[in-house]
């Protein structure tokens, strides 16, 4: 299928999600991959994650008019080499995301629901949260808006060791089909920072992104 949607946000940040439907051949043809990554992606075992990184590649391809070069820096944050554009990407075996900005740090994170996300209310949240859940069905989709959220925190932070449960705390929300997410990132001084997050729900998925 290709680009799925893209949507500049009012503060210029622009997202994207592209849907896999596409042969890994045909996602090689679209993505014009440079031989050395290509090589590399050859040696990945499982055909899905072969293909997240192709569609990421058709992706950028069709975002930008120029051929961009993507990277990863030592502790796995992506940049574009030739480009100052801040980038920021997901995946799923089913979709890829990206959210660009020229100038603010950011972050994105997507998870489809179908995946089981109780683990991530002992693991990830914090006991505040926990008592902020409402427990009906769409309680794992809530917990995957959670999980979501301190992803893409935690992309814009650029941070190790981040502690989610106790670092990154998302306010009280009740899910809808798209919103905002208040959230915090307490840092190991005890400095905090507040964030705004956007989400949006689609097709079993949820998709989360913070800029600034």
């Amino acid at each position: 299928m290709g680009l799925y949607f893209r949507k500049t946000l009012d503060n210029k940040a622009e997202v994207s999600v592209w849907k896999i439907t596409e042969t890994e051949e045909e996602l090689i043809q679209l993505s014009s991959v440079p031989s050395d990554e290509m090589e590399e992606i050859s040696l990945i075992r499982n055909e899905n994650m072969r293909k997240q990184r192709l569609a990421v590649r058709a992706l950028l391809n069709e975002v930008f008019e120029d051929k961009v070069y993507l990277s990863h820096h030592d502790n796995g944050k992506p940049f574009l080499e030739n480009c100052i554009t801040n980038i920021s990407i997901t995946h799923t075996d089913r979709y890829v995301a990206i959210i660009t900005h020229q100038e603010e740090d950011l972050g994105i994170d997507m998870e489809s629901v179908d995946r089981d996300f109780s683990t991530v209310k002992e693991k990830a949240l914090s006991e505040d949260e926990r008592e902020d859940l409402d427990e009906d069905d769409r309680l794992n989709e809530q917990l995957a808006l959670y999980w979501c959220a301190k992803e893409a925190i935690f992309k814009r932070m650029s941070q190790s060791k981040v502690d989610f449960a106790e670092q990154i705390r998302v306010k009280r929300f009740n899910p809808k089909d798209e919103g905002e997410l208040d959230a915090t990132f307490i840092h190991k001084d005890g400095y905090e920072e507040d964030f705004e997050l956007s989400y949006i729900t689609f097709d079993r998925h949820v998709l989360v992104w913070v800029v600034g």
